[in-house]
């Protein structure tokens, strides 16, 4: 370490989403700073276009990009990869899977997890869509169901097969059902010359009268009536009190076969917030100031899905989208710089860049401010909002190519059933594996609890 930057307050950083990577990228353009952002996976993942992954219209490195590569040209951000593991809030130390580690400033933005509020057999049965893995195990399954669908003899399980329940009508649940339509109604229909069309149902569940909760009635309305043109099957004011291995029951009593769901209704924070010691409140977000630092330890900020600001009694929170993550990040990053400069701290305060989604082709909802713009001109507004957002301009070439492929040929290009790594250390030498250092160690110990 230099004498520059032994001199220089350590700022770690934890988590590499929307918020921890705006403010890693704050805290770049000044001196005075040492940075450590610490995230078990070494890439940033843009998770807005993760159901596409699941819906084999992109592979996960189109919408994934390095963090040492984002952070090359900021001379005072390092990465670490680690795995957190608890927090001496009284020492300023991060205990982690490769040590403890000191801070003066500490941002948390690790993100949110799925929540199923409860519901049995959820989390068991229940296909989740937060991480890269998730989504090729989506994709994997639902292909899989096509090809042994194509030859089975029982109607009965074949309907299982055929039968998709996507539980949540938000923004994720749309644009995944849209996906999945799309992709049964051409490249699939195209594959399995034996399969009827009619035969697949793909369902949506949702507790509120329509899909797309939050936005303005004229685009919900719309948006329901594009998922029915898509085959969609809307099953709204209805809640899932149970999923087992081959149906998922409703609160009415009503029974859906089949083999796959996939639940997009909720989040919550990252389960990592209860090993900390942290204050909790509503879905197991840590409770802030409005500054999103906490109370008692004010070098300590949290940031994105897992902050829960509060102003007295009263919430002061955005929606669970990426602009608020990276406004929060950013804001969290200047009031941690105002805190050791002796400034006054600023009050979070959503700025609402508008919503958006997308249904299938050429289809989407757009909401900016007073504007509601649907069909082919939002679905290219959001296009272009999405490429913007995405990391890397590789990345955007690709995808761009990728959706202009499959725009102009009505085809996915990524069809595939990819099988999962099997073990590389051959039986009865796993033992002989010697990790040097922490950092060895921990990932020895991380490849243990995956498998």
């Amino acid at each position: 370490m230099s004498e520059h930057s032994s001199k220089a307050k350590q700022i770690v950083i934890l988590g590499g989403g929307f918020a921890g990577l705006w403010a890693a990228k704050e805290f770049g353009k000044k001196d005075g700073y040492q940075v450590t952002v610490i995230d078990r996976n070494n890439y940033h993942l843009f998770q807005p276009l993760l159901y596409q992954v699941a819906s084999a219209g992109l592979e996960p490195e189109q919408i994934s990009y390095p963090l040492r590569g984002t952070f090359r040209k900021m001379l005072n951000v390092d990465f670490r990869m680690a795995e957190v593991t608890g927090l001496d809030l009284k020492r300023k130390v991060l205990l982690s899977d490769v040590g403890p580690i000191h801070y003066d400033g500490l941002i948390i933005a690790l993100g949110s997890v799925t929540s199923y509020f409860g519901v049995p057999g959820a989390e068991e049965f229940a296909f989740s869509l937060k991480s890269a893995e998730e989504a090729i195990d989506i994709r994997n399954h639902i292909l899989s169901c096509f090809e042994y669908a194509q030859h089975e003899p029982d109607p009965a399980i074949r309907e299982q097969l055929l039968t998709f329940a996507i539980v949540g009508g938000g923004p994720t649940g749309v644009e995944y059902a849209g996906a999945l339509a799309e992709l049964v109604h051409t490249s699939l229909r195209r594959d399995f010359r034996g399969l009827d069309k009619n035969d697949v149902k793909i369902m949506l569940i949702e507790g509120e009268d329509g899909p797309l909760k939050g936005f303005p009635e004229k685009l919900r309305s719309y948006a329901k009536k594009r998922l029915e043109h898509l085959d969609v099957h809307g099953n709204y004011k209805q809640h899932v009190v149970q999923v087992e291995a081959d149906k998922i029951t409703l609160k009415s009593g009503d029974v859906i076969s089949t083999r796959t769901v996939l639940w997009t209704a909720g989040i919550r924070g990252n389960n990592v917030a209860e090993k900390m010691g942290m204050p909790l409140g509503h879905a197991n977000r840590i409770i802030t100031t409005p500054e999103l630092n906490l109370a008692d330890k004010p070098e300590v900020f949290v940031a994105g899905d897992l902050a829960l600001p509060m102003d007295g009694d009263t919430p002061v929170i955005g929606p669970t989208v990426a602009p608020n993550a990276i406004q929060q990040g950013a804001l969290a990053a200047k009031n941690l710089m105002n805190l050791f400069d002796g400034t006054k701290l600023e009050p979070f305060s959503y700025f609402d860049k508008g919503s958006l989604a997308t249904i299938g082709r050429s289809s989407a909802v757009v909401h900016l401010g007073k504007f509601k713009i649907t069909g082919f001109f939002a679905w290219v507004t959001w296009l272009i909002v999405h490429l913007l957002y995405l990391i890397g301009f590789r990345n955007r070439i690709i995808v761009f190519i990728n959706w202009s492929f499959e725009y102009l040929f009505f085809e996915r290009g990524v069809r595939l059933i990819m099988p999962k790594a099997k073990d590389t250390i051959p039986h009865g030498k796993a033992d002989e594996y010697e990790p040097s250092g922490a950092e060895g160690a921990a990932l020895n110990e991380r490849s243990t609890k995956e498998k």
